[in-house]
This record gives structure tokens, C-alpha cells and sequence, in this order.
């Protein structure tokens, strides 16, 4: 039952992310709201099933995108152990491991999108790439952090409740 919850939510920031978010730019830049939402999942201890969240979420973000969706598997997948790692060495600041994960991870799907790009023949100059498009997705990614990371939180907890003490 717990793993059935992830094909709406996912489906859900998938729809907000090519209709709402992908309209909100910054120079060239956008935000990537299901990389801000995995990065949130993947911090909770309780949660089990954040690496078929990775996998399903790129495969459907990768459908909707014109990137390869190779890119955002080795991404997303990337941004979910980076996550289980800092959850494991910054848990008394989960905030701030959220920051660092979604920070490294925008730079991580960025430079995946412009090495997979480059492959195919597409060629953008680094410094206008990373001025244009990766500072103003940084930006955008860590303003959206803080009430994704609250939405995410509030899901673990009603997905996955503590026992309560009597």
C-alpha cells in the first residue's frame, strides 16, 4: 500500500513541474520540482522505497523531457544516495542536509543533461551554461526546498507513523 502512494505523488510533481514550475524562470534557469521531492522522501529514515520512487520518477520525467531519460536515472538515482548518505551524517540538521543534497543533485542532473548534450552534438559553452542555467536552477531549486521538504515531511509521518507511546 505504501509503495502504491509514490505513482501519485510522483504523477502529481511531474504535472506541477511541466505545467507551473518549467513556467517560473530565472535567466534561462528552472526549477526541478521532483528532484527537490525525492531528495525530501530519500531523508526519512522510515521510508523504504525511495530508490522505486527514484526509478519512477525518471522514467516519467525522462518521457515528458526532451532529454534522454538516461540522464535522469543516473541523476535522480544519484540524488537518492547522496541523500541516504548525508541522512546518515548530518541527522541532527535535516534542513541543512536538505540544502546540501538538492544542491549537489541540481548540479549533478545539470552537468548529466550538458554531457549528454554534448554527445548528441549540441554544444553550449560551459560558462554560459553554468550562469544561465545552473546558478538560476540552484536558486530556484533551494527556494523550493523548504516547503517541499514540509509536504514530504508531513507524507512520511502519515505514511509511515511512529508508535505512540502510552
Amino acid at each position: 500500500m505504501r509503495t502504491l502512494l509514490a505513482f501519485p505523488v510522483i504523477l502529481l510533481s511531474v504535472i506541477l513541474q511541466s505545467s507551473v514550475v518549467s513556467g517560473v524562470r530565472l535567466l534561462s534557469g528552472t526549477a526541478d520540482l521532483p528532484l527537490v521531492m525525492l531528495a525530501a522522501w530519500a531523508l526519512w529514515d522510515e521510508v523504504d522505497a525511495v530508490w522505486h520512487w527514484a526509478i519512477a520518477t525518471a522514467i516519467l520525467v525522462g518521457f515528458v523531457s526532451g532529454v534522454s531519460w538516461v540522464v535522469f536515472m543516473a541523476g535522480y538515482v544519484a540524488v537518492v544516495a547522496l541523500a541516504r548518505v548525508f541522512r546518515m551524517r548530518v541527522w541532527q540538521a535535516p534542513l541543512l542536509a536538505m540544502f546540501s543534497v538538492t544542491f549537489l543533485g541540481t548540479i549533478l542532473i545539470h552537468l548529466f543533461t550538458l554531457l549528454s548534450l554534448r554527445l548528441t552534438g549540441v554544444t553550449i559553452p560551459f560558462q554560459d551554461a553554468f550562469g544561465l542555467l545552473v546558478l538560476p536552477g540552484i536558486l530556484l531549486n533551494l527556494l523550493l526546498a523548504i516547503p517541499v521538504y514540509a509536504v514530504m515531511r508531513d507524507l512520511a509521518r502519515w505514511v509511515y507513523p511512529s508508535p505512540e507511546v502510552e
